[in-house]
């Protein structure tokens, strides 16, 4: 949870796009004389201010009050003409809500306006669809079941392909764990065990029938709760969704069933995908049972990092693959906006939201990713694309481009400036980058408007009342706040974030990828906005002597703190050209590779 999130951008605005009042007829001239209204003549088109007046009164008094809010400044003699005529002029563009509720607007239906990270005239991604996975032996299966169950992807799978290992133990394994560990990190909502245990028998079928599917055939995984499953609830991780029972599969969870994958868990998030306080408590750090797991992908980044699933499925609006992955000391992939499509997740921002793997590796992350790319009819976002991965692949000659200020300060650690100095000794080439100095937090206007209007009724009928947190940094004050944001101010930080595309562009230009601090504010935001993909993985460790929170300071209720300090894992983050996960994935196993520490467990798992 970077920073900025937690921001209150009271500056900044939403409201409803106003329509036309339509005229009413016109007072005849002499109304004494007549005693029905004259029909108007022919010709005479609609006019604004015209319509009858509707909703409350409202005052110049109002309209100060309001301007604070808004920080506009209207004159004496503007402001009562505001509150004279604001009954017919604006106040019946707010009917569509106020009533009578003559229009639904299901949770299915996105905004016409559609973003596409890819700016005019320009072309994104790879030229050619390639994956080359590695072709390691994974060598003789483990005799502990841990061991099985901590290593990667790329492993299970090769044991599952050559009939070492049987998705039914692999399954049972995991479920086990679940039952020893969950009751710790509480990062389990709901468990699919008779799901699990079928799917894995049928996957043992299939390949043993000679029909393997694929790197994901019989490899249990969890999803995060707000990917909906039929038959299965699907929380959000909010008390007002404990019992929602969808009808239907996600279309990231069908294309998983279609590989061949298991699900063996719903996994925790933050309520309504913020931070990672859901209804069943906090879900902790396997590294630091003392600290959250930082969210939303809390579930996953902390049951992936425990060894209780093979991979699991996050999301991110804002930071909610890149920080829980790198608390938890995993990799998240956050693909490019479109790339995955979100048909059947929960909408928190139609613009912005994206779904994507966590994984202990780099290739894991890749291999998942691949199996769930491709457009849905049901998201109007998602977009046909094309990966180009080959993990023979050179490095060499990769521009890597960095920003020499944020490398110095906060939150950047050793471990970020030693994969800087990596760089080279890799073959890849550091470039300096710089970007204007402008307020890229109220992009972030954009979240609050667009989560205030996705859970609109929920807003407006009380239901966020029922959720656990309810602090000034929490959803149920920030959608009630967004309601006084400015639609004037909503279409400027939309244009904002247009020039912000072509600063990364012109960057992009200049580079392959970008090696950043992994929580930093500015480019957790800037990054979200534009669309462009995001690799966060282990890099190392460094030791903190207080637990860390997504959670504005509270001085009611301090954080534990650790004499001596406590050793945990840290990330850092690749960001990449839209739509080149490839070369993300390329430069992530390389220094993967040269860092070699993916594989350190956490104590006690």
């Amino acid at each position: 949870m970077s920073k900025s999130r937690r921001q209150f951008l009271t500056e900044s605005s939403l409201g409803l796009i106003g329509a036309a009042v339509a005229p009413s007829i016109r007072q005849a001239e002499h109304p004494a004389e007549s005693t029905q209204e004259p029909t108007p003549p022919p010709g005479v088109p609609p006019a604004f201010g015209t319509g009858p007046a509707v909703g409350p009164e409202v005052s110049p008094p109002t309209f100060a009050e309001a301007e604070k809010l808004v920080q506009v400044e209207l004159t004496s003699a503007e402001r009562n003409v505001a509150a004279e005529s604001w009954r017919v002029n604006l106040a019946s563009v707010y009917e569509r809500r106020t009533g009578p509720h003559k229009v639904a607007l299901e949770p299915t239906v996105a905004p016409w306006s559609r973003y596409n990270s890819v700016l005019p005239g320009e072309h994104a991604g790879p030229q050619r669809d390639q994956f080359i996975r590695s072709r390691t032996d994974p060598g003789p299966l483990p005799a502990n079941d841990a061991d099985i169950a901590f290593a990667p992807v790329t492993q299970l799978s090769r044991w599952i392909e050559q009939r070492k290992l049987t998705s039914e133990r692999l399954t049972q394994i995991y479920l086990k764990r679940i039952e020893q560990f969950d009751a710790k990190l509480r990062c389990v909502i709901t468990l699919t065990r008779e799901l699990a245990l079928a799917q894995a028998k049928k996957a043992d079928e299939e390949i043993a029938a000679g029909k393997y599917r694929g790197p994901l055939h019989g490899i249990p995984w969890g999803g995060k709760d707000l990917l909906d499953t039929a038959g299965i609830p699907t929380t959000y991780g909010a008390e007002p969704y404990r019992n929602r029972i969808p009808k239907e599969d996600a279309a990231v969870v069908k294309r998983l069933h279609a590989a061949g994958a298991v699900l063996v868990a719903k996994l925790s998030l933050g309520a309504l995908a913020l931070n990672d306080i859901w209804f069943g408590g906090q879900t902790m750090n396997p590294w630091l049972l003392e600290e959250g797991a930082s969210g939303s992908s809390a579930g996953p980044g902390a049951a992936t990092a425990a060894g209780l699933v093979g991979f699991a499925i996050g999301s991110e609006t804002g930071g909610s693959i890149v920080s829980p992955s790198m608390r938890c000391g995993i990799t998240g992939l956050r693909p490019t906006y479109g790339r995955v499509p979100r048909t059947g997740a929960m909408t928190l921002c139609w613009s912005l939201d994206k779904l994507g793997p966590m994984t202990r590796t780099v290739e894991d992350a890749l291999l998942v990713v691949r199996a769930i790319s491709g457009p849905d009819a049901g998201d109007v976002s998602s977009v046909a694309s094309r990966l180009d991965f080959n993990t023979g692949a050179t490095v060499k000659g990769l521009r890597v481009g960095y920003f020499p200020g944020w490398m110095k300060e906060n939150p950047a650690t050793d471990v970020d400036r030693a994969a800087l100095a990596m760089l080279p000794k890799l073959g890849m080439v550091p470039v300096e980058v710089a970007l204007p100095n402008w307020p890229y937090g109220s992009l972030n206007l954009i979240l609050f408007a667009e989560g205030a209007a996705a859970f609109e009724e929920l807003t407006l009928s009380g239901g966020l009342n029922q959720l656990k947190v309810q602090t000034p940094d929490a959803w149920p004050n920030l959608f009630r706040q967004a309601r006084f944001l400015s639609a004037v101010d909503f279409v400027q930080a939309d244009r904002f974030r247009h020039k912000v595309c072509q600063e990364m562009a012109r960057i992009f230009s200049q580079v392959d990828l970008l090696l950043v601090p992994s929580l930093r504010d500015e480019m957790l935001t800037i990054s979200n906005n534009t669309g462009h993909p995001s690799l966060t993985l282990r890099a190392g460790f460094v030791e903190v002597s207080e637990a860390r929170s997504d959670w504005a300071p509270d001085p009611h209720n301090p954080l534990p703190k650790f004499s001596p300090p406590r050793r945990v894992p840290h990330g850092i983050t690749l960001i990449g050209r839209l739509f080149e996960e490839g070369t993300l994935g390329r430069a992530g196993m390389a220094l993967e590779r040269a860092f070699a520490v993916a594989s350190q467990r956490p104590p006690s798992f």
